[in-house]
């Protein structure tokens, strides 16, 4: 590898607060951010087999955004640009001192503006009058609309991407990032991962996918159960995160904090089925043998895994098995973690907020818990899984993400030692 990369700042827009300190220490104490979905207008709620979200409740975008973006841009974009602006502003990123050439955009976005899309197609059917469709629908809909729109703002004129592989979107983002700096395309990538589509029609489409859980209606704090023998299924949440990515020189020369390297990435295909995995975990454990290739690290030197995690029966089950195939009897002394167990599946906010708690823990050696893992499923019982913050001095960590169309992503994160 010509040059190491590093992580100088992060944010986060996530259902269990907004702003990265919020965000972790809600994180450490356990707290879940899944509630019961708010109503969709005049639809009926008990239509919907599910009916709980992990949502971003009060969110007002002028507390956290100024200019004529704040309301021209979905909601899944207006994430985006705070957590941006966040993780800019605790990089010390000045992109006015820099040449803007050199600063990238790439954001992962499973379903783009879904907010505004479903809005403006129920208003056009019901008016019946087409000339009155909004005028910034197609620019606000498209799913390179945060991008752009992240760019715009901050000036940053490099390599402007957006990356929709579903639930593994932001993954790629922080894999792609990685390698446009690595390949000198750029200096820095503001590296985001958004998605707000708890909308009627999106939500309805997973009910009728079967892939909520439902059995949890009345208890929303207790859906999202990875690993647990009781979870029926993934719970939807909404957020983004962000982190910015430099090349090691460029940080120091700047003198920029550092939380911690990125050090390897893999993106493969199983070209096995649109939903469901290959139940042996064979593809999924070959994923992350890539990327710890790429990174120049062994199975035997990984002390982390914030798992992708889904809490679906299928899912979670060949996950471990992937775990166990790859690590052998290390599987059973690594830590491993689920973010989404708070949070939700934010589909393309994932990868982005998986790669925030990956960058903690190693900074500060402390491991958030896994919420409602209160009866281990045997088919995914791991001992370095925990329902309590674990400390631990971590070097190496694993982000695992897995998406719809049998994509799959791994990053691979050092603790940061000068």
């Amino acid at each position: 590898m010509s040059q190491r990369i590093v992580i100088t700042g992060l944010g986060a827009v996530s259902p269990i607060g907004i702003g990265v300190a919020q965000f972790w220490k809600a994180a450490l104490e356990g707290r879940s951010g899944i509630s019961a979905i708010r109503p969709f207008d005049d639809l009926p709620l008990e239509a919907y087999r599910s009916r709980v979200a992990g949502q971003i409740h009060d969110f007002t975008p002028a507390q956290y955004l100024d200019g004529p973006h704040v309301d021209r841009v979905d909601r899944y974009a207006q994430f985006a640009l705070v957590a941006a602006k966040e993780a800019l502003a605790d990089s010390g990123l000045r992109i006015e001192r820099e040449d803007p050439h050199r600063i990238g955009t790439i954001v992962g976005a499973g379903m783009g503006g879904m907010v505004m899309g479903e809005r403006e197609i129920t208003q056009l059917y019901r008016s019946q009058k087409p000339n009155r469709v909004h005028p910034n629908f197609i620019p606000t809909i498209t799913l390179n609309s945060a991008s752009g729109i992240v760019a715009m703002v901050h000036g940053a004129k490099g390599p402007n991407l957006t990356i929709s592989t579903a639930c593994s979107s932001s993954a790629h983002a922080i894999g792609q990032a990685l390698l446009t700096i690595r390949a000198g395309r750029a200096d820095a990538v503001i590296t985001v991962g958004a998605d707000a589509s708890i909308t009627p029609l999106v939500f309805a489409g997973f009910c009728s996918l079967r892939a909520l859980s439902t059995n949890f209606n009345e208890t929303p704090e207790k859906a999202s159960r990875p690993f647990d023998r009781a979870r029926d299924g993934f719970v939807m949440g909404e957020g983004a995160g962000a982190l910015i990515l430099e090349s090691l020189a460029h940080a120091k020369k700047r003198k920029a904090r550092i939380y911690a390297e990125v050090a390897g990435y893999a993106a493969t295909s199983e070209a096995h089925h649109m939903v469901i995995p290959r139940e042996d975990g064979l593809e999924v454990a070959e994923t992350m043998s890539l990327a710890l290739r790429d990174a120049q690290v062994s199975p035997t030197q990984v002390d982390y895994i914030n798992a992708h995690a889904t809490s679906t029966p299928i899912g979670d089950a060949v996950e471990v098995k992937a775990l166990r195939h790859l690590f052998k009897s290390r599987a059973d002394r690594m830590l491993v973690n689920a973010t989404k167990s708070m949070i939700g599946h934010t589909l393309g906010a994932a990868g982005a907020l998986g790669g925030v708690a990956c960058a903690l823990a190693l900074e500060t050696g402390q491991i958030h818990p896994t919420v409602n893992y209160e009866d281990p499923d045997p088919a995914c019982a791991l001992t370095g899984i925990s329902t309590e913050t674990q400390e631990r001095s971590i070097k190496i960590a694993l982000l695992n993400a897995f998406g719809f169309g049998s994509n799959n992503a791994a990053v691979v994160f050092k603790k940061y030692v000068r």
